[in-house]
């Protein structure tokens, strides 16, 4: 933790002072009347008091990111900041040339036009080049824009002219022509900075051609730019996935970036380069918060070093860079940490009878040593001999301390799989709006499903508690976004008049103080009977009784009983993520077990297999045996004809559910549930076999 900081230095109270209205000190409750209109700002060039603390973290002194990355250059100059493979070559790039690198491409920017307070987009994969095109940006007096790669042109556009963006970083051919679709009213210039350029056009830029423009230009006019930057202005834009609507641009201040990356940090005990340098691999879409955070912004603070995986990473190639740089800490989506599951359950199927033996032996003592925090000296340490350290290894996590996973709820079963193979995977909770995490899951502050405690110098209110606690996780402190671009009223949504972000899920604290996330306002199913009920529980206690189930959906709001859609595990297309109709092997050995034949979703779905439907109905059964009441029970569901997938439109670039699409494409399947009315006292009623 932070020591106080009662005894401010004279120059620290002379920026204050400069800054006049900078911070904004937190209320003690909800009550309080009368916002200050300095909290929040829809503004593009507008400005917002910090919410700064007398002591601890919250006290820590605001700065720009260009002053944080130049703190960095004079700690880690000679350490590696980014790695990278050209064919079978690893390429490096230290502090001192990286910055560097991103001065160049802001007097880069800035000869094309780039003016203050508009966009650079940034469409493709992880790479240097993305780095380098988001700090120069924010160093040039733009905002960084990342733009998610699976985005349509028409998502582009939308994107590309809410925030005046000025230039578009694309990384190939093919992300190219989503941008040259149509005429943007700002638009002064276009990058590739990947394979050679197809056709020539004016204004086309090669990454080459683009650095070179800066090179050999004064340094003035940015050190300009750079010196009139405040730690309370907007410098990043990041844009949520539109789940419920148009995507609104999160206003995050350099404070927000710097002061999130500071205290994430501290909180999680990272360690500086000068002691030993902390790797990371950079996989996970940039677009999103925590990606940004975790690779960009945290690994910085820290001079930890960065190194980037392929495009094809999600398709199979991770594992590979994984095993080479062997990172310190890992993040991962629940997505992430599923696929590993599958495909280690797949390989252990296929192990002799002794190799499996040890394993699930292993996996007992490593569940129950995690479990209990009590170690047993001898089957512990055989079990780590035998088997922990080689998966371990296998993994490329042989080094990592710290294995994460967020931006979407993951299982009790996956975490428990994982914990029993002495991995704990720790959650942390967390929005754009929060520019990432509020929340982390520690080493001596784990609770199995709950995603942790505050990081220092936050706060959180359970906002209308009902009896058992439950009520709207509210967020406090320096981390909270300054306002939605250009919406004021959306922001006013957001931020209460005290200036509490409402994130919108709810939730409550156990005793010890751990946060334990138990559904989204917007996702309760209010029955017709006024049964207000969380449907992520019942998916997930669905997903695991019935182990072939890939998503499962609840359906009732408004309605007179619950029923659901289920997908089966299938394997994707490698090129385009689209769910095709072969099962994975882990889907097929399940079906092998239960004695059906089958070896595509197709022979499955709509009850065509007998033995499938059987099983699956069975599962059920035993999720409602549990239910608390008989408004919670399943009542009809059926099996869709292919997977959901970010492709399909289901899922959205973090792989959360988007309920409202889903409805709408399965409409016709929703409404046949309804056609009969079924009463909770016949909740076998499954929609039957077509």
């Amino acid at each position: 933790c932070v020591s106080s900081r009662h005894a401010i230095q004279s120059d620290w109270l002379d920026f204050l002072i400069g800054f006049g209205s900078l911070s904004a000190q937190r209320p003690d409750s909800l009550s309080l009347a009368m916002a200050e209109p300095e909290r929040w700002t829809s503004r593009g060039d507008g400005e917002v008091n910090l919410r700064m603390g007398e002591s601890g973290f919250a006290s820590e002194p605001p700065v720009t990111v260009d002053q944080m990355f130049k703190t960095a250059v004079e700690r880690f100059g000679s350490y590696t900041a980014l790695g990278w493979k050209e064919g079978e070559q690893m390429k490096t790039m230290n502090y001192q040339e990286y910055y560097q690198a991103c001065r160049t491409a802001a007097k880069s920017f800035l000869k094309l036009g780039l003016e203050r307070y508009h966009g650079v987009g940034i469409l493709g994969f992880n790479s240097a080049e993305w780095f380098i095109s988001d700090i120069a940006a924010i160093m040039a007096g733009g905002f960084a824009v990342g733009i998610y790669t699976t985005n349509s042109p028409e998502a582009c556009q939308y994107l590309a002219e809410n925030c005046k963006a000025n230039i578009i970083v694309v990384e190939n051919h093919k992300q190219l022509q989503k941008i040259l679709q149509d005429k943007l009213p700002h638009m002064k210039a276009i990058i590739q900075y990947k394979d050679a350029l197809k056709e020539k056009r004016p204004n086309l830029y090669t990454w080459a051609e683009f650095m070179e423009l800066g090179r050999d230009e004064s340094n003035t006019q940015l050190d300009d730019i750079i010196a009139t930057q405040k730690p309370n202005q907007c410098c990043t834009l990041i844009y949520t996935s539109g789940t419920t609507g148009q995507p609104k641009g999160v206003m995050l201040s350099h404070d927000n970036l710097t002061w999130t990356a500071f205290a994430v940090g501290r909180h999680v005990q990272l360690t500086e380069a000068t002691k030993s340098q902390e790797m990371v691999v950079s996989y996970l879409p940039l677009s999103h918060i925590a990606a940004q955070m975790v690779d960009i912004w945290v690994t910085m603070k820290v001079g930890g070093a960065t190194y980037f995986a392929q495009p094809d990473a999600l398709k199979g190639s991770l594992v590979n860079t994984m095993r080479e740089v062997r990172p310190t800490a890992f993040m991962g989506v629940p997505r992430v940490w599923e696929k590993m599951q599958e495909k280690m359950k797949s390989v252990g199927a296929k192990s002799s009878t002794v190799r499996r033996k040890v394993a699930v032996w292993a996996k007992g003592v490593g569940l129950k040593t995690n479990l209990t925090m009590a170690r047993t000296p001898v089957n512990y340490r055989l079990a780590k001999k035998l088997v922990f350290r080689k998966v371990r290894k296998a993994l490329g996590l042989d080094r990592c301390t710290k294995c994460y996973t967020g931006a979407a709820p993951i299982t009790k079963d996956t975490l428990e799989f994982f914990l029993s193979l002495d991995i704990p995977v720790y959650e942390l909770y967390g929005m754009s709006e929060s520019t990432g995490p509020h929340t982390i899951s520690l080493p001596n502050a784990f609770r199995l499903t709950s995603v942790g405690k505050l990081i220092p110098g936050c706060e959180t209110k359970i906002h209308s508690p009902d009896q058992e606690g439950n009520g709207e996780i509210c967020f406090w402190g320096r981390h909270v976004f300054m306002g939605y671009l250009n919406q004021a009223d959306k922001t006013e949504d957001a931020l209460d008049a005290e200036g509490w972000l409402h994130s919108g899920d709810l939730g409550k604290h156990d005793d010890n103080g751990f946060l334990f996330v138990t559904g989204r306002i917007k996702e309760l199913i209010i029955t017709a009977g006024g049964e207000n009920i969380p449907p992520v529980p019942i998916e997930d206690a669905v997903k695991e009784a019935v182990s072939l189930v890939s998503n499962a959906m609840l359906i009732g709001d408004k309605r007179k009983f619950l029923a659901m859609l289920l997908t089966i595990k299938c394997q994707v297309n490698g090129d385009t993520g689209a769910p095709e109709d072969e099962l994975t092997p882990e889907a097929v050995e399940l079906c092998r077990k239960l004695g059906s034949n089958a070896t595509r979703v197709s022979e499955i779905a709509g009850g065509r297999d007998r033995v499938i439907h059987a099983a699956i109905q069975e599962g059920i059964n035993r999720v409602n045996e549990n239910a608390t009441s008989n408004a919670q029970r399943i009542q009809k569901w059926i099996i869709l004809d292919q997977d959901f997938s970010i492709t399909g439109g289901e899922l959205g670039p973090t792989m959360k559910l988007k309920r409202p699409v889903v409805m709408k494409m399965y409409k016709e399947q929703v409404e046949h549930f309804y056609k009969e009315v079924v009463t909770p006292s016949t909740p076998d009623n499954s929609l039957p076999p077509k």
